[in-house]
């Protein structure tokens, strides 16, 4: 049987509206008393009903998340679990609940948007995939619905952000290749209409040219193992291949990893790989993968916890910067080749799967 206000009342010996000021954080009783009422009710094992709460402060007491994706693909890529499971963590312990809203066709996302702040559905929301030129920051000021964005949109955003700045991770990677003698490196990058896909490209194009060393070996995929697949084999069957690639997510680098092999190239002997995010996976590949280690569930704990206090007025609306993901070296990374042998379409030995390899790697999925 649940436990009621009136119980933890009796118990304190005061009134339930002593009980229901101390349960809600207001005035009027004393320090001492809501003490005694908050440990009572501990002891009780007293818990809200949130239902009565939302109806008596206007509150859904939950927040809402909007990923434009795929459902098929929503489960593979590693990042979105570990960052969901971050939201959720960090609303249990306020009691508060994620709606989870999956938008792919044209128009969607603003739908999805509507629903949510129509009659009050969420509280606020937490933005991720965030792009240039972001429409949807202009979308939500129209609703009045608070937000988070991961990372900084440009223009300018009212909103407070969670950052982590990938930008010392990619240059990492490329230095770390660079030390290894490689030359002709390349890079595997999200949609470039994203802010963390844009930034990762500019960041492996200024490593290279502190370096000395063109940046003519470009990929543009989408974050998914066919666009990684793709972008791979594009890269490979060019005049003057590389001798390694930069991956912008670990799922990209695995499948880009795996047809390399097929292709008869030793992973590192003829091409070193590295990725991005440090999947829990990808210790285990053969080789095991060389990979710039974020912390996804934090993001997400982060995330909501900074939602939570812009809707209890106490965030300080300043950005919070996360620390910035480290090179992680694994054995998919080794010395370059002593003589490098261009790989041409004509030299690659045929895969397995060829006629699924996708014959276009720009797609609108993003990590």
């Amino acid at each position: 049987m649940a436990v009621t206000i009136s119980d933890v009342a009796h118990a304190a010996g005061v009134s339930k509206g002593a009980v229901s000021y101390a349960l809600n954080g207001q005035p009027g009783v004393s320090d001492a008393t809501r003490e005694r009422i908050l440990r009572v009710a501990k002891d009780l094992g007293w818990k809200p009903n949130l239902r009565a709460k939302g109806l008596s402060s206007a509150k859904a007491y939950a927040l809402g998340l909007v990923v434009a994706r795929d459902p098929k693909l929503l489960g593979t890529d590693p990042f979105f679990p570990a960052f969901i499971a971050g939201i959720e963590t960090t609303l249990a312990e306020h009691d508060y609940t994620l709606v989870l809203s999956v938008a792919t066709a044209a128009g969607a996302e603003e739908r999805a948007y509507r629903k949510l702040a129509d009659g009050g559905r969420v509280d606020g929301v937490i933005l991720t995939d965030v792009r240039h030129n972001d429409s949807r920051i202009g979308l939500l000021r129209e609703l009045s619905l608070p937000a988070v964005t991961l990372n900084r949109p440009d223009p300018g955003s009212p909103f407070p952000a969670v950052c982590m700045d990938d930008t010392d991770g990619i240059t990492a990677a490329v230095e770390h290749l660079i030390s290894l003698g490689h030359r002709r490196i390349g890079h595997v990058g999200g949609a470039q209409e994203y802010i963390h896909g844009r930034s990762r490209r500019e960041a492996w194009e200024s490593a290279m040219a502190r370096a000395g060393l063109a940046a003519d070996l470009f990929a543009e995929a989408d974050f998914t193992a066919p666009g990684g697949v793709a972008a791979t084999a594009e890269l490979l069957g060019r005049a003057d291949p590389p001798t390694a690639i930069v991956y912008a997510n670990d799922l990209m680098a695995t499948s880009g990893q795996s047809y390399a092999q097929t292709q008869g190239l030793n992973v590192p002997g003829d091409l070193s790989v590295t990725g991005y995010d440090n999947a829990e996976f990808t210790q285990y590949l053969n080789p095991p993968l060389t990979t710039i280690s974020t912390d996804p569930m934090r993001w997400g704990r982060v995330a909501a916890q900074a939602l939570l206090d812009q809707l209890n007025g106490t965030h300080s609306g300043e950005d919070t910067v996360l620390q910035a993901p480290a090179l992680l070296v694994r054995a998919s990374t080794g010395p370059a080749p002593a003589a490098s042998v261009p790989h041409t379409t004509s030299t690659l030995r045929t895969h397995p799967d060829q006629s699924k390899i996708p014959t276009g790697i720009r797609t609108k999925e993003s990590q």
